[in-house]
């Protein structure tokens, strides 16, 4: 079996530990995550705690399991959200063009003229700290990156002949977009959205680490690293428990989403009539 196969079977495997354990978290949760004890406060790693305890003498181990359906749940989410927004909007410019192609042109060019880091920032500074205002600064911060691509796909499968004939025969547009473009978009979709969703989780990661996202006590795994900055040298495995946990999960992610793109990637695939 070749690297590559071991790379991805690997990453799957890894993938498939957290999300697991995340939905399974109230079944395999040795402690209360969110219970303190001071007697056995930052404990390193042993027998009876496997990863440790925190500051507050919480699990560790119980706190990265909770922790992971947190942080898989809430990227997901932002990534569905900004590929539906981003796509519909793409979608629309690339089949319609003309006036339409034009304002899309000047609203994405508006958007992306602003660093993705310091627009995301700004939103959830302005909304406020919690999960409403991290979903909302990721997703406009996002959504250019899926219009962009979607709108260049669509052009392109506009451009088929088979899609000249049925707009010649006076088939809806409707009929058009669901019935034959969106069908040929599954493969390029399915590839955005997994190299994104790496993207999400980075994205809310920085931000609860700066405070703007999810809040403590949840136990998520930027909040982690941001809640054990001050214990760093003393207790070093406070930060880098979660920050291998965000590592292991992108890595896998991002893995994933390259053998797709070689799978089922756009620059592969055909129009094919639906």
């Amino acid at each position: 079996m070749s690297d590559s196969k071991w790379s991805i079977y690997l990453s799957i495997f890894v993938l498939l530990c957290i999300i697991v354990s995340g939905l399974a978290a109230p079944l395999i949760m040795p402690y209360n995550p969110f219970q303190p004890d001071m007697s056995i406060r930052l404990q390193s790693p042993n027998s009876e705690h496997w990863l440790g305890t925190d500051a507050l003498g919480r699990d560790m181990l119980s706190r990265m399991i909770l922790g992971s359906r947190n942080t898989i749940i809430i990227s997901l989410l932002c990534t569905l959200i900004a590929l539906m927004v981003g796509g519909i909007i793409g979608m629309l410019a690339g089949y319609y063009g003309k006036t339409a192609d034009k304002l899309y042109n000047i609203f994405c060019n508006i958007f992306q003229g602003i660093p993705g880091s310091c627009l995301m920032i700004a939103i959830a500074g302005f909304w406020g700290p919690g999960i409403g205002g991290l979903v909302l600064a990721v997703v406009i911060s996002n959504w250019t990156g899926f219009s962009r691509i979607i709108r260049a796909e669509v052009i392109r499968i506009r451009q088929a002949g088979y899609i000249e004939g049925l707009i010649c025969l006076g088939a809806g547009d409707m009929r058009i977009i669901f019935h034959h473009i969106l069908p040929n978009l599954r493969g390029i979709m399915l590839v955005l959205g997994t190299q994104r969703l790496g993207r999400s989780i980075l994205s809310i990661a920085g931000l609860s680490f700066l405070g703007l996202g999810i809040q403590p006590p949840a136990p998520d795994w930027s909040v982690m690293i941001n809640d054990s900055m001050l214990y760093y040298r003393s207790a070093p495995y406070l930060v880098l428990i979660p920050g291998c946990g965000i590592f292991l999960l992108v890595s896998s992610i991002n893995n994933i989403g390259k053998h797709l793109e070689r799978c089922f990637g756009w620059h592969k695939n055909e129009v094919r009539p639906e």
